[in-house]
């Protein structure tokens, strides 16, 4: 029985899933606006914004937390705490934006684009 198991498994194993909605989130860190498909977008929103809220406290403590949660890549942690984060500054929550685009035409996939709001 899957009681309490909300979150998706895209056919993977632990590491395989974090690897993936690692690229994600640091492809829409740098792009600021990703196409993929619904289910990843859906269950790339709470990790990207997890990571935005902490990045909006802007210190040492948190700096290295977020190096940490996306695998040492220290260019993009300095983008999402000095040029994202500060947009966000009042604003509790609900920093993305899922925009559905239909289905993909060679497997059906619904696919949507995430960003930032």
């Amino acid at each position: 029985m899957r009681h309490h198991n909300n979150k998706r498994k895209f056919g993977r194993d632990k590491s395989q899933k974090k690897a993936l909605l690692n690229s994600l989130a640091l492809n829409l860190i740098i792009r600021e606006k990703i196409k993929t498909t619904l289910p990843k977008a859906k269950e790339l929103r709470p990790f990207i914004e997890k990571l935005v809220t902490r990045a909006k406290k802007n210190d040492l403590a948190t700096t290295k937390i977020l190096v940490s949660r996306l695998s040492n890549r220290k260019s993009e942690v300095k983008k999402l705490m000095s040029v994202i984060a500060p947009k966000y500054k009042g604003v509790a929550g609900g920093y993305t934006r899922i925009v559905k685009l239909g289905a993909r035409k060679s497997d059906s996939a619904e696919m949507a684009i995430i960003e930032f709001v």
